[in-house]
């Protein structure tokens, strides 16, 4: 079979990048967030693929406030961020539990590094990552050792080289390879595409684990346990419905997603999200 073309090498990663774009999954009204901001997820190098999911730049010039939602994945992020009138700053934001919100105003820059889940650990293996679920802090108390160089990553205002300068960034950290690290990412991706799993006894027993055990590792490499990434991959996919369907069969859908009714589903979106799914799928169409 002949080698695929340098053509269609470079259609296929085009392809990607656009699938990436796309994916709008926990962000509330997707549709009004792309049309204030410029939004991008380009790759890191290749090295760095284990361990991070994408990189995120957000360039905005708005001549009226903006106020963005996001409901979190359980993923961890360094965030380098630059706001008008305000000194460059870098953050380490652990999983947030509840939705995050963010006012953006004036004209401002932010590169983001989403680590895969359970991948962030060997950057900093003596603390458990659940030690900083829900918080924000310097990068510094994190990773004590990093070099956060804001004005490479920020300034140049070409994407090509803030990208470049965020792989320098964390390829000088050198993470020592970890196969429980490895495992946790996997475990993780199993629940957010296995429609299937709906209690961590049973996914424990699955992959030949104690529910003990599985919270542990969970707790260590993750920051949060199994049942809460069921149930944040399961409001993910409600509020993809809510966007796209306006018309959605709630009841059917939260029989898919593995509720026990239609009231269940309706209190965890209304609790993430702070309005019931109807009404929120009125507010986007």
């Amino acid at each position: 079979m002949a080698a695929p073309s340098r053509d269609a090498n470079h259609d296929t990663d085009r392809d990607a990048d656009r699938d990436r774009d796309r994916d709008t999954r926990g962000i509330v009204d997707a549709a009004e967030f792309l049309a204030q901001v410029d939004f991008r997820r380009p790759e890191p190098a290749e090295p760095l693929r284990r361990h991070v999911e994408y990189y995120w730049l957000i360039d905005w010039d708005l001549p009226e406030p903006y106020v963005s939602h996001v409901v979190p994945h359980p993923a961890v992020h360094v965030v380098f961020q630059q706001f008008e009138g305000q000194d460059p700053f870098v953050e380490f934001a652990g999983i947030q539990l509840g939705l995050f919100t963010q006012k953006l105003e004036g004209r401002g820059r932010v590169c983001g590094i989403k680590f895969r889940p359970g991948s962030f650990h060997p950057f900093a293996p003596r603390h458990p990552v659940s030690e900083w679920t829900g918080r924000r802090l310097p990068l510094t108390e994190v990773l004590p050792a990093a070099r956060d160089d804001l004005d490479a990553v920020l300034t140049p205002p070409d994407e090509t080289a803030r990208v470049a300068a965020l792989d320098t960034f964390l390829l000088g950290l050198a993470p020592a390879p970890d196969p429980r690290a490895d495992l946790a990412r996997d475990l993780v991706d199993t629940i957010r595409t296995d429609r299937t799993i709906r209690r961590v006894a049973d996914f424990a027993r699955a992959q030949g684990m104690t529910v003990r055990a599985m919270q542990r590792l969970f707790s260590t490499y993750v920051g949060v346990g199994p049942k809460w990434i069921i149930l944040r991959y399961r409001i993910h996919e409600a509020l993809e419905h809510a966007e796209s369907t306006p018309s959605t069969d709630w009841a059917t859908l939260a029989a898919d997603l593995g509720y026990a009714d239609q009231a269940h589903l309706i209190r965890d979106f209304t609790a993430t999200v702070g309005v019931p799914p109807t009404a929120y799928a009125q507010s986007t169409h």
